[in-house]
C-alpha cells in the first residue's frame, strides 16, 4: 500500500481511538461514576425526560408541563429508552446519545466524502463536541445534531432527501428547519418543497394521533430573558448597581424576572428580526450568483449562529448544534467557515465552564461568571460576524476590476510589434 494509503488508514484509527477515549470519560461521567464539577447536568433526563416518558407512553403530550416546548417529533427522542428496557431509563438514554454522536462521526467520515475531502470535520466533531462536557448525553440535541449531518452531506446530490430530513429535524427541534437557507435554484425548491411536505405530514399524524402536538407554537410566548443569554449580559452588570428583579426558574431555564427584563426579550427578538432580514438580501443576492458546492452547508452555520446567538436564550446544548453544522463546513475543501467553525470550538470551552462549572457565579452575576458570559457570547458574536461576511463574499462575489488596455508605443506600433520590429532589423 502506498504513502496515501497508509496515511488514510492511519487517520481513522486514531481518531476512532481519541473518540473512544473521550467519550468512555463522558460516558464515566454521565453514569456517574465520576463526578463533574458543578450542578450535575444529568436530572434533565433522569427526571423531567423520565416524567415526559410516563406521560407520553400514555398516548399524549405533557400539556400541564409548561418546560414542554418542543415540536411532536420530540416525542421519539423521549420514547426512544423504551427500545433498551433491559437499561434504566437514563442510562438507556446515554446509550442512545453515544450513538447519535457515533452515527455523527461515521457520516462526516464517509457519508460524503469525496475527492480531497480532509478529515478535520471529524476530528473537529471529535474534540468540539467533547469539550462541552457531560451535557452532550445530558439532551436529546446530539440525536437532531446527526439527522442535520445527514441533511447537509447528502443535500448537495440529494436535494429532496435534504428536505425530508430539515422537515423532519424541524419536527424534532424547529432549528434544523434553518439547513435550506442555503438551499438556491432548482434543487433549492425540490429540498423546500419536500422538506414542507414532510412538516405537514409529521404535524397531521401526531395531532391526529396524540393531543396537544401543536402546543409548541405558543409554549415560548411568555418566555423571559435567560441567564445566559446575550441580553442579560446588560442585567448581570445592573445588578451590581440595584437592580430590584429575581432569578427564577421559569419555563424549564433560569431567568431574569423584573424590570427591563421584557424590554430586553424584546430587543433580542428584534435583533432576530434583523439577522432574518440579512438572510434574506443574501439569498435574494446569491439566488442570481453561482455559489459553490460548500454554500448549503455554509448558510447553515451562518443561519443557525445568528438565530441562537440573538435568542433570549442561549442554553449550553445549543453548541452542539453549531459544533455539529461547523464540523460539515471543514469537510467541504471550499468552505469560508473556518474560523467561525473555531470561534465556536472555543466557545463551547468556555460553555462548558459557564455551565456548570461555574453556573453558581453566573447566576450570582458574580465577576467570575460575567466574565465568562462576555468572554462565551463575545466568540460566538464574532463567529457570527465572520460567517455571515464569508458567506457573503462567497456567494456575492465582488465585480472584477476590468483589464487594463496594452500601452501604444510612441510611433503608434505595439510594444510586441515594435520588439519584434527591432529584432529584424526592420
Amino acid at each position: 500500500m502506498d504513502g496515501t494509503g497508509r496515511r488514510w488508514s492511519l487517520g481513522p484509527a486514531a481518531l476512532f481511538a481519541a473518540w473512544g477515549a473521550s467519550r468512555l470519560v463522558l460516558l464515566l461521567f454521565v453514569l456517574g461514576v465520576l463526578v463533574f464539577p458543578g450542578p450535575d447536568v444529568t436530572t434533565d433526563v433522569s427526571v423531567i425526560y423520565r416524567g415526559w416518558f410516563e406521560v407520553l407512553r400514555h398516548g399524549s403530550f405533557p400539556l400541564d408541563d409548561v418546560s414542554w416546548q418542543y415540536p411532536p417529533a420530540a416525542a421519539l427522542a423521549i420514547l426512544a429508552p423504551a427500545a433498551l428496557p433491559f437499561l434504566g431509563y437514563a442510562t438507556a438514554f446515554a446509550a442512545l446519545a453515544l450513538l447519535a454522536d457515533l452515527a455523527v462521526l461515521c457520516l462526516l467520515l464517509y457519508g460524503g466524502r469525496g475527492p480531497g475531502r480532509p478529515l478535520r470535520g471529524a476530528w473537529f466533531w471529535t474534540v468540539g463536541a467533547a469539550l462541552l462536557g457531560p451535557t452532550l448525553y445530558a439532551r436529546y440535541d446530539v440525536m437532531v445534531t446527526a439527522v442535520a449531518v445527514a441533511a447537509l452531506l447528502t443535500g448537495p446530490r440529494r436535494p429532496r432527501l435534504l428536505g425530508t430530513l430539515a422537515g423532519f429535524g424541524a419536527m424534532l427541534k424547529v432549528w434544523p428547519l434553518l439547513l435550506l437557507a442555503g438551499a438556491l435554484g432548482r434543487a433549492g425548491r425540490r429540498a423546500w418543497a419536500a422538506a414542507v411536505a414532510t412538516v405537514a405530514a409529521a404535524a397531521s399524524a401526531f395531532a391526529l394521533a396524540m393531543p396537544g402536538a401543536l402546543s409548541f407554537l405558543t409554549a415560548q410566548r411568555d418566555r423571559g430573558t435567560e441567564v445566559e443569554s446575550l441580553g442579560a449580559l446588560v442585567i448581570h452588570v445592573a445588578r451590581h448597581f440595584g437592580w430590584s428583579g429575581q432569578v427564577l426558574l421559569n419555563y424549564g431555564s433560569v431567568e431574569f424576572v423584573g424590570p427591563y427584563a421584557g424590554v430586553l426579550s424584546d430587543a433580542s427578538l428584534a435583533l432576530t428580526g434583523v439577522a432574518s432580514g440579512w438572510l434574506v438580501l443574501w439569498w435574494l443576492r446569491a439566488r442570481r450568483s453561482s455559489p459553490g458546492a460548500a454554500t448549503l452547508a455554509d448558510a447553515a452555520l451562518t443561519a443557525v449562529l445568528l438565530f441562537t446567538t440573538t435568542s433570549r436564550v442561549i442554553s449550553p446544548q445549543y453548541l452542539v448544534w453549531l459544533v455539529g453544522l461547523g464540523a460539515v463546513c471543514l469537510c467541504f475543501p471550499g468552505s469560508r467557515m473556518r474560523l467561525p467553525a473555531w470561534l465556536v470550538a472555543a466557545a463551547s470551552l468556555v460553555t462548558v465552564l459557564e455551565f456548570p462549572v461555574y453556573f453558581v457565579d453566573v447566576v450570582m452575576s458574580d465577576r467570575l461568571g460575567i466574565a465568562l458570559l462576555v468572554l462565551r457570547n463575545g466568540l460566538l458574536l464574532a463567529a457570527c460576524v465572520t460567517a455571515a461576511h464569508g458567506l457573503w463574499r462567497a456567494a456575492v462575489p465582488r465585480p472584477a476590476a476590468p483589464t487594463p488596455a496594452p500601452r501604444s508605443a510612441p510611433d503608434g506600433l505595439s510594444p510586441a510589434v515594435r520588439a519584434d520590429t527591432r529584432a529584424t532589423g526592420r
